[in-house]
């Protein structure tokens, strides 16, 4: 599995250097009522489900979800979360073979995202504060 992940993540990132990014109208058909699952350097990162009116269920496939929006700025796509909403997070999608690769504008050397799975079915969001 990590080798696919990592022959996925050199495919998927060399269609993002020579192309724009995604506006955020294609953006919207591309992700609304899908959850989206990434990785990065060959390892799981992540999913977020996309839901009607730019909303978003963000999780590190912990279990823990945290909500919030989308919403575009400057040409990218930035996402505010329910608990850090004066913090948003900015990115770049781009269309890829096997899906979509994301840059993290916020520090563009940081994080670099591509999509390795998609799913109809909702995240399933256990969270820290589960139980009695």
């Amino acid at each position: 599995m990590r080798r696919t992940l990592a022959a996925l993540a050199v495919v998927a990132a060399a269609p993002a250097l020579a192309q724009e990014p995604m506006s955020a109208a294609e953006f919207d058909a591309y992700a609304t009522g899908k959850t989206l699952y990434y990785a990065t350097g060959g390892q799981p990162y992540g999913a977020e489900q996309y839901l009607p009116q730019r909303r978003v269920i963000w999780t590190f496939l912990d279990g823990d979800c945290v909500e919030g929006s989308w919403y575009e700025a400057d040409g990218l796509i930035c996402f505010s979360y329910d608990r850090d909403p004066g913090n948003p997070q900015c990115w770049s999608f781009f269309r890829a073979p096997t899906g979509l690769t994301a840059r993290f504008e916020n520090d563009p050397a940081a994080t670099q995202l591509i999509e390795v799975e998609q799913s109809r079915e909702p995240l399933i969001c256990t969270g820290p504060e589960v139980g009695v």
